[in-house]
């Protein structure tokens, strides 16, 4: 490459063409990089022009990645990975101890990758998490009991906001439309807003309800839903196989989003904290 051509895609097009093909959807790819839709949009346009390609193909709401864009996607993660290594050689090593707290309703893989990312950047730093509901968490800030933590509401009245995600009704693919009251409800009964806001929001719009389950987690929660045996509320980046969503056609009220912000007690270890700041924003 001469001195006067510039390289085909840089770093942040082709984490945003990764983001939307893990994804499938824009809306969520742009809510896990706290962009706007509109914004991701444009940077995905620019990648596909200086690659004279298009990378996805455009299902209804969804995308699906086009030949090319399989062929791109295992060429952008090794990029993406080399482009962290290269970071990490100049990068100062941190040791020390954090305590951070994790919402117990992210996605499956989040904590997973937020502290594998963070462990296997800094081997010098004790990682002691928590995981469970956020409603516990800024007390628990407060205290010292936790250096850093991911606190959800739905206004984000706390910390600074780094993802919105929106909240669905969902029900089994196999369950009849649930048009028959009373509504069967699956809860996560540990406190946190989300746990009450099935019952709120049913009660707000005049529909009755029962409780058919109860649980204190989100794998149980799910379980229940695809078994067909409730209706329920999760995130809809959480939606998988055997599930669907339901709407105001099917008698379902519509659902404030939830807000997800980090707050930080204040004397917090700030290198580690802004760290695992910077680890969970990455893989949610």
């Amino acid at each position: 490459m001469n001195k006067s051509e510039r390289p085909l895609a840089d770093g942040h097009l082709l984490r945003t063409f990764v983001e939307i093909a893990d994804c499938g959807n824009l809306t969520l790819a742009a809510s896990r990089l706290n962009r706007s839709q509109s914004a991701i949009s444009v940077q995905l346009r620019k990648l596909e022009a200086a690659l004279k390609t298009s990378l996805f193909l455009r299902e209804g709401k969804g995308m699906a990645l086009s030949a090319n864009g399989e062929k791109l996607l295992p060429a952008a993660r090794e990029v993406l990975a080399e482009l962290a290594n290269v970071q990490s050689l100049f990068a100062k090593p941190l040791n020390g101890r954090i305590k951070v707290g994790i919402p117990d309703d992210f996605d499956e893989g989040v904590l997973e990758r937020a502290l594998g990312d963070f462990t296997q950047t800094n081997p010098g730093v004790d990682v002691l998490a928590r995981s469970g509901c956020t409603a516990v968490f800024p007390e628990a800030i407060r205290k010292g009991e936790l250096d850093i933590a991911v606190y959800s509401s739905p206004d984000g009245g706390l910390g600074k906001v780094f993802l919105e995600q929106r909240p669905v009704w969902v029900a089994s693919d196999a369950m009849p439309t649930p048009h028959v009251d009373p509504v069967p409800l699956a809860l996560i009964s540990h406190g946190c807003w989300m746990g009450e806001l099935p019952k709120t929001a049913l009660e707000q719009c005049g529909r009755p309800y029962n409780i058919a389950f109860e649980c204190s987690g989100l794998m149980s929660l799910k379980a229940a839903i695809r078994a067909g045996i409730a209706v329920g509320i999760i995130y809809e980046s959480n939606v998988g196989p055997g599930m669907r969503i339901l709407s105001g056609r099917d008698g379902f009220p519509p659902l404030p989003s939830a807000k997800r912000s980090i707050i930080v007690h204040p004397d917090a270890p700030q290198d580690l904290a802004k760290a695992m700041a910077e680890a969970i924003q990455r893989a949610v």
